[in-house]
């Protein structure tokens, strides 16, 4: 059976995030062909442009991690209705020096958990619009804005309320099919790894 890895971002540096406890419900929900790799963010320096021709190691390790992923999730908080500043900062690491963007023509997921009715929503819609500049193919459909609660949620990733455990296990057989059918339509450039990763 083929494989198919998936690097995940938890845009939440919490000990205590909700974030990370949707990301272990979504791994245990999804099909046996996704393996999943973790993309950390705690150890990355701030961005400046004056690292682009000397990568420090953290974001090196991070980039050489994206350039062996199929495809790569998202499962971030909203904070002050955008993205957490320490994912912005990955993602700017990830997508730099110029020419050299990690998600150039990835396939990309995203969610995320509030305790809040809207979920989401507002951070992944600037999430939408970064992705698109760094030239991913971010899923469309379906979009996945969770009500976080204690009692659906336990700590390890189990769901106890069906219908949103049959909402993730759909969620993430959805975006199992984007990554097989953007990694046949459109390959990523292979080779493009230089002095910063």
């Amino acid at each position: 059976m083929d494989t198919y890895r998936v690097g995940f971002f938890i845009g939440s540096l919490s000990s205590t995030s909700i974030n990370r406890v949707l990301a272990r419900a979504l791994i245990r929900l999804a099909p046996a062909d996704l393996q999943f790799v973790e993309l950390p963010i705690d150890d990355l320096p701030l961005y400046s442009p004056d690292h682009d021709d000397d990568y420090p190691p953290a974001p090196r390790a991070l980039k050489r991690t994206l350039a062996a992923m199929d495809g790569v999730l998202f499962v971030t908080p909203e904070y002050n209705r955008s993205i957490p500043g320490p994912l912005k900062n990955a993602i700017d690491w990830a997508s730099r020096p110029f020419g050299q963007n990690s998600f150039d023509r990835m396939p990309v997921g995203m969610i995320g958990a509030s305790p809040s009715s809207i979920g989401t929503a507002l951070a992944q819609r600037t999430l939408r619009v970064v992705m698109a500049y760094c030239n991913a193919y971010t899923m469309s459909q379906p979009e996945a804005y969770i009500t976080f609660s204690p009692a659906t949620f336990g700590p390890e990733g189990d769901v106890s309320d069906d219908a949103v455990r049959g909402f993730l296990e759909d969620y993430m057989r959805e975006f199992r099919e984007h990554v097989v059918r953007i990694s046949a339509a459109a390959p990523r450039p292979q080779g493009t790894e230089d002095h910063t990763v």
